[in-house]
């Protein structure tokens, strides 16, 4: 296991270089620049303009710009905010915690009731709940994630008066009700589309499962239904589900952004399009490289837990 953790620690070490050298480099080159904000104001000379790029080292070559960079990001100095000079990592850590809630709600929401609903569908195959499950999972996969956050606001909020509309608590309100009672819609328009990631794949899971070897000889044995499906299948159906964690990092990343965006969640996907829009360089490769991070330790931790979930395998 050891030398297993420091390999993949390894391969991930190489990933994230990659990542920051892609990323950077992509920045580098997109058109406008940290320096547009500036150019376009009539109040800043050119004397003014060269002062800030100096100061900002945008003057030098882009191999410099980089290792500059990496060297202080390694150090923990991820720099400042271009747009009002705080440090990166402060501006992050105030941002992580309202991503993390709603991506840990969603996970467990999206984790129990998929599970349940891929069981059902793969214990009755070709049955009308295995059509439902299937057919309910293919349109959640099909429609955008933000046509779904748009009718969640229009009919629960604007029709129905139910839920909030967007933010993450009442202007001095603040308690943990009223953030729960603000967490419903967006957590809701998050796990409707993993859940049908996890039922697909609980589904898959289950029927391979049903299909081997020791499960006809328990059903040989006189075993009731129930207690072959509890007891023996589903037991080992859940095992390949454990990967489905470190897998499904990107896309509930991806799926944050747009709900945040849409709900004005102030967590990271929010603040990684405001950097985006106001060319805020140092927040946006902040943001890029912990989303790496997370990433790579999401799918080193669903190796580990299968690993030990599972004594068959060996990681050497």
């Amino acid at each position: 296991m050891t030398i297993y953790l420091a390999r993949r620690c390894g391969q991930a070490a190489v990933l994230m270089l990659l990542v920051s050298v892609i990323g950077f480099g992509i920045l580098h080159l997109a058109p406008g620049g940290p320096l547009s904000q500036y150019v376009l104001s009539s109040n800043m000379a050119q004397e003014d303009i060269d002062r800030i790029t100096r100061q900002l080292g945008l003057d030098r070559p882009f191999l410099l710009q980089y290792v500059d960079w990496l060297v202080r990001m390694v150090t923990g100095d991820w720099g400042q905010s271009y747009r009002d000079g705080l440090p990166v990592l402060t501006k992050i850590a105030t941002h992580i915690g309202p991503t993390l809630e709603i991506m840990l709600a969603s996970t467990v929401i999206a984790a129990l009731l998929g599970g349940v609903i891929g069981m059902r569908a793969a214990v009755r195959r070709h049955s009308l709940t295995d059509l439902l499950a299937t057919g309910g999972a293919m349109i959640a996969l099909s429609i955008p994630t933000f046509w779904f956050a748009l009718m969640a606001i229009y009919l629960f909020s604007i029709e129905l008066g139910w839920l909030p509309s967007g933010n993450r608590s009442t202007i001095g309100d603040g308690s943990l009700g009223d953030v729960l009672h603000h967490m419903v819609a967006p957590v809701m328009v998050l796990a409707l589309v993993e859940t049908a990631v996890w039922a697909q794949f609980m589904r898959a899971s289950m029927l391979d499962t049903l299909g081997q070897d020791y499960i006809r000889t328990a059903r040989a044995k006189g075993l009731r239904e129930r207690v072959v499906i509890r007891a023996h299948a589903l037991r080992n159906a859940l095992l390949p589900m454990i990967t489905l964690v470190g897998l499904q990092f990107p896309t509930l990343l991806g799926g944050a952004l747009v709900t945040e965006t849409v709900f004005s969640w102030p967590g990271m996907g929010r603040l990684f399009l405001d950097s985006l829009e106001y060319r805020d360089y140092p927040v946006v490769m902040g943001i890029l490289m912990l989303s790496a991070l997370m990433v790579m330790a999401g799918s080193l931790l669903a190796d580990v837990l299968y690993a030990v979930a599972d004594p068959r395998i060996r990681m050497d």
